[in-house]
């Protein structure tokens, strides 16, 4: 079972809630958890103890986001491409992908995007706001290439396998 296999195991990504995750609200919405998060470490300095509140609320919507949205009405647009590759690229045990996406890069930019991560929120405790933005930056810059690269992987993918197919509409 692959690592994003579990993941999406604990959101709980069932085949209806893959496709709800595949609107592209619940995509580019998702991209506020962050921010959200870090602005709640930050708040610290203005409420104490009480930024557990915010940062518990951003979690939840983090684990919510994917299945709070309906399904996608068209799933021809970016972001539900890169949902769909993302589905494809954890299914990889099980149906191999192309040759020229088998790669270590997708590792590579999950690893750009969690050092990223690790960045902004180490900055947020220490309260360095330039090391926070720079953070945020390389961790969107990370996440946006690798789910750039699972539109590709779809669109490439979609071709070769029937069941891929029937998710476009």
């Amino acid at each position: 079972m692959t690592l994003e296999r579990k993941i999406s195991n604990f959101f709980n990504l069932s085949d209806e809630n893959w496709m709800k995750h595949a609107n592209p609200l619940s995509v580019w919405s998702r991209y506020s958890v962050l921010p959200l998060i870090l602005f709640s470490f930050w708040s610290r300095i203005w409420i104490g103890w009480w930024c557990l509140i915010p940062v518990l609320v951003s979690l939840l919507w983090m684990f919510y986001n994917p299945v709070v949205f309906k399904k996608a009405k068209s799933t021809k647009n970016w972001a539900s491409k890169a949902v769909l590759g993302e589905r494809v690229y954890l299914n990889r045990d099980k149906v191999p992908l192309t040759p020229h996406h088998n790669t270590f890069f997708n590792t590579i930019l999950n690893i750009i995007s969690s050092f990223g991560l690790i960045l902004s929120i180490w900055a947020s405790i220490n309260y360095s706001l330039n090391a926070v933005i720079l953070g945020t930056l390389i961790t969107y810059f990370g996440k946006s290439w690798f789910l750039h690269r699972m539109v590709c992987l779809y669109e490439d993918m979609k071709n070769e396998n029937d069941r891929y197919k029937s998710w476009e509409y």
